[in-house]
């Protein structure tokens, strides 16, 4: 099979031939028909990931995906050949990957069925983004009329984020800079618009001088933005990893992370079937783009970068 690779620590990606995988122990194989790129896949393609993680080269480089079951490993039930899936390929290891034509990957944690209605490439993009922006939006609890301010709306967890808090009735403040960031987030349903450029905790206190009830802190120093919070107010973030890393005396301060656990994934695909989320496609790229893709994503996006794997 054909697969993007990194060899060692911080070379460069390639796409490679490679021996298709054989499913081990509660696992499926997958025929990817789609990934999309994550920030995870340039931190492991950059070498960051040496001493955190064990490292199989060559390593194959994406998390998320979706396609077909193509075989059941030993203990598999609930699943058959055939099946529409999508999810986060969760190891222990890093080695197997979603930049491919196939990968194994745990039916226990990262997997659940894809439903008709939604495309391979929409599926692509949903698990791990999707899975930090319920994270974060569960953690936030907005309700009816508060304010929530989304720093980093514009990406993949920012644009799912922006629409579960509207479909939850909060008035929705979001960062965005460029004309078309600012129609994306607008049509998304935000209510109020901060240039991410300048100062965004000043021109919330402008806006809203008592504080905002929350922020959600995708991108960026979380550090001055806490000024935008109210006194009592919520401080959620993907990018800490404990709230002593950020004291504040305030707000709470609540770090999150991606869980795609199987309801979440659920939770994700419902929302995508019935309409309340949407993804951003920004681009497609085939599968001996992939390299290309990385250093796109590199770049700024506006959305999800996803990759075709098979036709």
């Amino acid at each position: 099979m054909q697969a993007a690779v990194t060899t060692d620590f911080g070379a460069a990606p390639e796409v490679l031939e490679l021996d298709i995988p054989e499913p081990g122990q509660g696992e499926v194989r997958v025929r990817v028909h789609a990934a999309s790129v994550n920030g995870f896949d340039l931190a492991v393609a950059a070498g960051y990931l040496k001493d955190m993680m064990e490292h199989r080269f060559p390593v194959v480089l994406g998390k998320d995906f979706a396609g077909t079951v193509d075989a059941l490993g030993p203990g598999v039930t609930g699943y058959a050949r055939g099946d529409r899936v999508f999810g986060v390929v969760t190891k222990t290891y890093l080695g197997d990957g979603s930049f491919a034509e196939f990968v194994t990957v745990p039916v226990a944690t990262g997997l659940a069925k894809l439903p008709e209605s939604v495309t391979f490439t929409e599926g692509a993009a949903l698990g791990l983004a999707g899975a930090a922006a319920l994270a974060a939006t569960d953690a936030c609890a907005p309700q009816p009329g508060q304010a929530v301010l989304v720093v980093g709306a514009t990406g993949g967890v920012g644009t799912q984020v922006v629409q579960l808090a509207v479909k939850a009735g909060a008035h929705v403040i979001a960062t965005a800079h460029t004309d078309l960031e600012r129609q994306h987030v607008t049509e998304l349903g935000a209510a109020e618009l901060v240039d991410y450029t300048g100062d965004v905790a000043a021109a919330v206190l402008q806006a809203h001088p008592q504080g905002v009830d929350a922020v959600i802190h995708l991108a960026g120093d979380p550090a001055p933005l806490l000024a935008a919070v109210r006194t009592g107010g919520k401080f959620i973030s993907t990018l800490i990893g404990s709230p002593e890393q950020l004291p504040a005396e305030r707000a709470t301060v609540v770090p999150v992370a991606a869980n795609p656990a199987p309801d979440t994934l659920d939770r994700l695909a419902d929302n995508q079937a019935k309409g309340h989320t949407s993804v951003k496609i920004q681009r497609v790229y085939g599968l001996d783009s992939a390299p290309a893709a990385l250093a796109d994503f590199a770049g700024g996006t506006l959305g999800k970068l996803v990759i075709i794997t098979t036709n």
